[in-house]
């Protein structure tokens, strides 16, 4: 069964026979979400389920959550995470609500800027002819930007950046640009968080991923352009 026949069936489990309106309405609501999660992982990201929010807290339930509804559901992610759509799909069947991230390092890294930076970033970018690929917000406040990954096969050949940003880094010390590459992850839309905003694409996933450096020193000067530079003045490698 194709990817649309999970999604019709996934409805059928939803809706029954004159249901009342708002069970219709959280219906459509779930097959839209699944819609979009698929869409993503036909682009060859790959998901995982992850923490979602509950009366403005995070459904973890741990007292002081770091990242609430942003954080992966299992320490395993980096295994379990998968492109198979039957498998999203019964994640999403057990946990409607739940939200999802995606690792990066493997199919794509991801440039992750404050939103006023990326809005003017992608702006400079079309004007230039640059094409800024996926592009995704993160409620009010961040955008990021998916790119080739510069993980190598070989070990040998890793280095790393001053930009490079970990699940369990202290967001104060990275306000501006952050490069999520090996061993970190992302929120993918449509996620929701705690505040009721939610992880949406700006630009569809399916659009073909940039070389990162050829975004960065836009990305760099439109975080500098509204007062939140990069980790020092300029990226370099260590």
């Amino acid at each position: 069964m194709d990817s649309a026949g999970r999604i019709g069936a996934w409805w059928r489990r939803w809706v029954r026979p004159g249901g009342r309106p708002a069970e219709a309405d959280a219906a459509a609501e779930r097959a839209r979400r699944l819609g979009t999660l698929l869409d993503a992982a036909r682009a060859g990201f790959p998901v995982a389920p992850a923490a979602h929010a509950v009366d403005f807290r995070c459904s973890c339930e741990r007292v002081g959550c770091p990242a609430p509804a942003q954080h992966p559901l299992s320490f395993a992610w980096k295994t379990q995470a998968t492109t198979d759509p039957d498998q999203i799909a019964r994640w999403l069947s057990r946990d409607p609500d739940a939200n999802a991230i995606t690792p990066t390092g493997r199919v794509h890294d991801v440039l992750d800027v404050p939103a006023e930076a990326g809005r003017l970033a992608l702006d400079r970018l079309a004007e230039a002819g640059v094409a800024a690929g996926p592009v995704a917000s993160v409620g009010q406040d961040r955008w990021l930007f998916f790119t080739t990954t510069r993980s190598p096969l070989d070990e040998d050949e890793w280095w790393t950046s001053e930009l490079d940003t970990l699940p369990e880094d202290d967001q104060v010390d990275h306000p501006g640009l952050r490069w999520h590459t090996r061993g970190s992850y992302v929120l993918l839309p449509p996620s929701r968080l705690v505040d009721g905003a939610d992880a949406g694409w700006i630009r569809s996933p399916d659009e073909p991923l940039p070389d990162p450096v050829r975004l960065l020193d836009v990305l760099t000067d439109a975080c500098a352009a509204v007062g939140a530079p990069a980790l020092g003045e300029q990226w370099m490698i260590r």
